[in-house]
């Protein structure tokens, strides 16, 4: 029988889950929903692609994919741990971390387990249910949180050493090799066509191969440095708006404070208040 467990409206736990009939339609995520299976199989598409689930392993839906299940056998069971787009998002503040993700999930997104790997979710599963016994929810929160970057890292590594023999596609080094050069320079270039220059391509064809393998355009990812620099700067130093705009080499405080806005919704003053 299944069980449910939350931690306020963010994230969601779905313990001994058993076969349920397939969906006959597709349908849109907007959050992270990860499965691990643990018997039997579910088969299906994720983004039109053919998938198969089957024991021991952990498929992961991120926001904004489209699933549709086909099969799912009798025998099946596991369990489900649905996080919210924005309670994800404040895990991964690092953009070469979110990047891991992306490739460990890029070819495939359900991934086989072996011994270790299993016991790492089912551990993970085990200690998400244990928060039940904390009443404060904020410390419930911030537990859930550890957890479950406590399982990302574990799973990242496991999963770094199972295939570090690997040989990895042109993309993913594309896209490795261009991350490392936005972490070294995106406090004075923000242009795409710096990037490409260094890397010896032509703009368009480094955006096409940054989107195709990334899902966010080259610029998106420049930008995503640039403002999480400026939001760590906001919240954890007592400069001024215009020595962090100097820092990042904006023209001027105005300019710095109507490209932060554009891109996280208020200004740099709003955002240091909140």
């Amino acid at each position: 029988m299944n069980k449910m467990y939350s931690v306020g409206k963010e994230v969601f736990l779905i313990d001994n889950l058993v076969a349920v009939p397939p969906y006959a339609y597709t349908f849109e995520f907007d959050m992270i929903v990860i499965v691990v299976c643990t018997k039997g199989y579910a088969r299906g598409h994720l983004n039109l692609k053919p998938y198969i689930s089957q024991t021991p392993s952990i498929t992961v839906s991120r926001p904004g994919e489209i699933l549709q299940y086909e099969h799912v056998s009798e025998d099946f069971s596991g369990f489900v741990v649905v996080m919210s787009k924005q309670f994800a998002g404040s895990l991964l503040t690092d953009m070469q971390e979110r990047f891991l993700l992306r490739l460990a999930l890029a070819d495939n997104p359900c991934l086989p387990l072996n011994s270790p790997e299993l016991k790492t979710a089912l551990d993970y599963c085990c200690l998400l249910k244990k928060t039940r016994e904390v009443e404060e929810l904020s410390l419930r929160r911030e537990i859930v949180k550890h957890l479950t970057l406590a399982f990302y890292y574990t799973m990242t590594y496991q999963l770094q050493i199972r295939s570090g023999d690997a040989q990895r596609p042109k993309a993913h080094v594309l896209l490795d090799r261009f991350i490392k050069l936005v972490q070294e320079h995106f406090r004075e270039q923000r242009s795409v066509g710096f990037y490409a220059d260094r890397m010896c391509l032509t703009p368009r064809y480094l955006s096409k191969v940054i989107r195709d393998d990334s899902g966010a355009s080259a610029g998106e990812w420049i930008d995503s440095y640039v403002v999480l620099e400026a939001k760590e700067l906001l919240k954890s130093t007592n400069m001024t708006i215009q020595q962090i705009s100097d820092d990042l080499n904006f023209p001027s405080q105005s300019f710095f404070g109507k490209y932060f806005k554009r891109i996280v919704g208020v200004s740099p003053q709003k955002y240091r208040k909140g």
